[in-house]
């Protein structure tokens, strides 16, 4: 029997990764082997020419060594990646691998990350909100500039209002929207179907963009319902209707927050800093109702839900005076 590298079956295990898993999932996975690769290397076994019948439960110690100066998170995710890798080499027999005890010094090894409420600034937010309403398509500049300015604020509005998440939000296509229910399914998280709200400012934001673009669009050659929500209008797109990718999104973001808060606020603010504002702006209007707030930000677990249920520093001193001050 011709000796088999562990570099190979790692090899073997990714193809199979990339099949069954998200491109996300996929690219993570590989950055673990190769950390794990790497850390084979310093303690002297290149994986190109080891023997995988080498391969010993006490590898996944050393990396978890290797990896202390990691976030925990990170840390959690990269031995998960590796886990599976032992367990492919058990299941096609490839090395004598006692899956129990590995998974016993993961246990005894593996950091727990600190479960962190989600914080976000509500009020820079909504300032950022307050300053997008200003967007708008003055005749007297430049048309791309006109385009932008109402594409970023309907894209501002619609995370804001929505809770989508960066990747949903610039993959909607003109079509996915039903503009008399004010709703669009559209596969989210986890390939689930999903029905998202639209708020009437946010449909109102999102027409006058479209009505500025209808030019453009009817140009295309294309179906109107195929072609994307957010477009880009650069030099580069030209007369084309291109979507805007993640990056762009995030760079409008970026660009918006720092012209509504200037330097000092703005680098804090992601998109996904407007779905935490979402989420929050639902459980506080609804009372606290955090199966509502749940179905509408499409959280699988309520646990998650429940991370945002949480009072503001005025909130709690004003519940804590009004119990206590009437006694002095």
């Amino acid at each position: 029997m011709n000796a088999t590298s562990v570099h190979d079956t790692l090899e073997a295990y990714l193809a199979g990764v990339a099949l069954s898993r998200s491109p996300n999932t996929a690219r993570t996975y590989r950055n673990a082997v190769n950390a794990f690769s790497a850390n084979l290397r310093d303690q002297g076994r290149d994986p190109e020419v080891t023997d995988v019948r080498e391969a010993s439960e006490n590898w996944i110690v050393d990396f978890a060594r290797h990896m202390a100066s990691y976030a925990p998170a990170s840390e959690r995710l990269y031995l998960t990646a590796l886990t599976g890798w032992y367990e492919y080499l058990a299941a096609e027999n490839q090395a004598d691998i006692n899956l129990p005890r590995l998974r016993l010094l993961i246990r005894r090894r593996a950091r727990r990350p600190g479960q962190r409420l989600p914080q976000f600034p509500r009020t820079d937010i909504e300032t950022i909100l307050k300053y997008a309403r200003t967007l708008s398509a003055a005749d007297d500049t430049d048309k791309r500039d006109r385009l932008r300015a109402l594409r970023d604020r309907a894209l501002l509005f619609t995370l804001a209002d929505t809770g989508l998440r960066v990747h949903e939000a610039v993959g909607l296509r003109r079509g996915d929207i039903d503009w008399n229910e004010g709703r669009a399914i559209l596969i989210g998280k986890g390939d689930r179907e999903a029905v998202v709200r639209f708020s009437s400012r946010t449909l109102r934001y999102l027409k006058a963009y479209l009505d500025r673009r209808s030019s453009l669009d009817g140009a295309s050659g294309r179906p109107m319902s195929a072609l994307p929500m957010f477009a880009r209008h650069d030099k580069g797109a030209g007369k084309r209707v291109l979507s805007i990718s993640t990056t762009t999104a995030r760079s409008i973001v970026h660009a918006r927050a720092l012209e509504a808060l200037g330097d000092r606020q703005s680098a804090v603010i992601t998109p996904h800093s407007f779905r935490h504002y979402f989420v929050t702006t639902v459980l506080r209007g609804s009372g606290g109702n955090l199966k509502l707030a749940q179905e509408l930000a499409r959280h699988r677990s309520i646990a998650v839900t429940q991370r945002y249920a949480h009072l503001s520093d005025n909130e709690l001193d004003r519940g804590y005076h009004e119990i206590f001050e009437d006694e002095a």
